[in-house]
């Protein structure tokens, strides 16, 4: 089977799965939780954990996560090379992930609980952006950072994060699945829907498909719907600061890794000033707060600036040291 027919059936999947999430909502919906506790609280978790809810979830998520870790270090080790057709890894990962799935939906009717009861919200959040930030970075040779400008990265470095990328990216969607119980709020279906697709894409590993432009263009921006969602589902007034923050990265990046002619471009930088403008314009946000929308291309593209000084500082760190004779 190719991966080009497994992707579009797993994103089918997917949207079923996202639908079972809706049509069994009322169970998890039914657990009674605290009251919010402001901006650092995570409300979706008991109120009284068990030993089993917290030994269920952390075990099935540490199964999940070192199955999948062996998994990709074998495929490196089999010296794998990308084709169109399946290897038999990635029907093992598929099989793994699916199992997965399922046995999160069971965790979740019969004992509630995730990993949000012991670890902190912005450890799920933190994980999700450092993958864009390393996608980026991953992605730069290609596309460059800025309207299609290289960046002159050392090639150890870019080395480095394309062997290890793996093995970040699938901490971040597992532990981030892991990390909340299948609640069908509009922010839980569309977040469960995120991780699906992604663990779709790490199932696919040494496929064509994998890479595939439009593919890991549509995964990029998909984070884009879920952040606007969420922040109207909890009533805030700033989804803006999410939407053009989002869609500002792709203009200046993720845009240019397509094949896209100039006037497209132009077109489509156009329709985004224009659409800030006008949504600043006309909401109670005002034009005063049009600055907000550099708040996550900052965060991101600093986050790729810091992540490179550290990697700059350890090699003149291990250049310093004394060479044994």
């Amino acid at each position: 089977m190719t991966g080009r027919r497994v992707l579009f059936l797993g994103i089918f999947v997917s949207i079923l799965l996202t639908y079972a999430i809706w049509i069994g909502g009322s169970i998890p919906a039914s657990i009674i939780k605290l009251p919010d506790q402001g901006l650092n609280w995570y409300y979706w978790k008991l109120p009284q954990p068990t030993f089993w809810s917290r030994a269920t979830a952390w075990g099935m998520y540490l199964g999940h996560q070192f199955s999948i870790w062996a998994c990709i270090l074998w495929a490196q080790r089999s010296q794998l090379k990308y084709k169109s057709a399946l290897h038999p890894i990635n029907y093992l990962m598929l099989a793994i992930n699916g199992a997965f799935i399922a046995l999160h939906f069971l965790q979740t009717y019969i004992w509630y609980d995730a990993l949000a009861q012991d670890t902190s919200i912005w450890a799920s959040q933190g994980a999700v952006v450092l993958l864009l930030v390393f996608v980026l970075i991953l992605e730069t040779p290609r596309r460059g950072l800025f309207f299609g400008n290289s960046v002159p990265f050392h090639q150890q470095f870019l080395q480095i994060i394309k062997l290890y990328h793996g093995y970040f990216f699938s901490f971040a969607a597992i532990y981030t699945f892991w990390y909340h119980p299948m609640e069908a709020t509009s922010g839980h279906l569309i977040g469960f829907f995120y991780m699906f697709l992604l663990l779709l894409q790490s199932s696919l590993i040494f496929n064509r498909t994998h890479v595939n432009r439009w593919w890991t263009f549509s995964l990029e921006v998909t984070v884009l719907l879920h952040s606007v969602i969420v922040s109207w589902m909890l009533g805030q007034t700033k989804w803006p600061t999410f939407l053009f923050g989002f869609l500002g990265i792709m203009v200046l990046t993720q845009l240019h890794g397509l094949p896209l002619g100039i006037w497209t471009k132009r077109t489509i930088y156009g329709a985004f000033l224009v659409s800030v403008l006008a949504v600043y314009a006309l909401t109670e946000r005002g034009l005063g707060r049009i600055y907000e929308i550099t708040y996550i291309p900052l965060i991101e593209f600093g986050l790729v600036g810091v992540i490179y000084l550290i990697f700059l500082l350890i090699l003149w760190t291990i250049s310093r040291l004394p060479v044994k004779t």
